[in-house]
């Protein structure tokens, strides 16, 4: 089946300027343009849009979706198994939060007795999905997969006590940090107390401890923009600061 371009976009939920911009940008383009200029897509190009629009459901930028669907190696069933497996994870998570949350009324209601691990799980659950979903592939590449399950079966296991010493550990933490930028000295007494304290950090995902795994890490923070992002919005620089005092701290 044919469609013009604005019986695409209703059909997808979408706009048309939506998909004039993937045109623009070499994304996809319409099967082809008639003599009087309407944009026709065929049945390849419906499936390459319902692609786009699973890679974008998953938050995954154009730029990278425009590289993965270009690739000569592009495995369609492959990324659609992929996308499968990611909403099956979404929907255990949804499920497991709404079930968290009906636990919760219940509770409050006198009803039911909700431990006080039970009142985590949901929560833990996503920051798991959410490190897997924008640090998993690096992590598992650099650490391995039995590393990776093992910090999150240890978040898991986390006690209501331990689970907030963990987020208040995260703001001293952060906090430390833009004290010891002032110095601008790694080697100052408070940035190797920066080290000691991501140390500790790290005992709460960490199965085991090693300088060369901690330092490999930070190192990565300085290297993926996204943890750079992440270190620049505490202070400018802070991710090359704390890569500095973390090579003292390791030797």
């Amino acid at each position: 089946m044919e469609y013009k371009i604005q019986e695409l976009a209703d059909l997808a939920g979408i706009s048309s300027r939506t998909l004039r911009y993937y045109d623009k940008i070499g994304l996809l383009s319409p099967g082809r343009i008639d003599s009087n200029g309407y944009r026709v897509y065929r049945s390849e190009e419906v499936d390459l849009l319902q692609q786009i629009l699973l890679f974008r459901e998953l938050d995954v930028p154009l730029v990278e979706v425009k590289k993965l669907l270009k690739a000569k190696d592009f495995d369609r069933i492959g990324a659609l198994e992929k996308h499968l497996s990611a909403l099956e994870e979404r929907k255990d998570l949804l499920e497991q939060l709404v079930e968290n949350v009906k636990k919760t009324i219940t509770d409050a209601k006198g009803e039911q007795t909700m431990k006080d691990q039970e009142k985590f799980v949901g929560f833990k659950k996503k920051m798991i999905a959410d490190n897997e979903k924008q640090y998993g592939k690096e992590t598992r590449t650099q650490f391995g997969n039995k590393v990776v399950e093992e910090s999150n079966a240890k978040l898991m296991g986390m006690s209501e006590e331990q689970f907030e010493k963990h987020q208040a550990l995260t703001e001293v933490l952060n906090n430390t940090l833009k004290e010891a930028m002032a110095t601008g000295d790694p080697n100052s007494v408070i940035a190797q107390k920066i080290c000691e304290l991501h140390k500790q950090w790290l005992g709460f995902f960490w199965p085991s401890y090693s300088k060369e795994a901690h330092l490999g890490l930070t190192q990565t923070y300085v290297d993926d923009v996204r943890f750079k992002a992440y270190y620049d919005s505490i202070a400018p620089g802070a991710a090359e600061f704390l890569l500095e005092a973390m090579k003292i701290y390791c030797r």
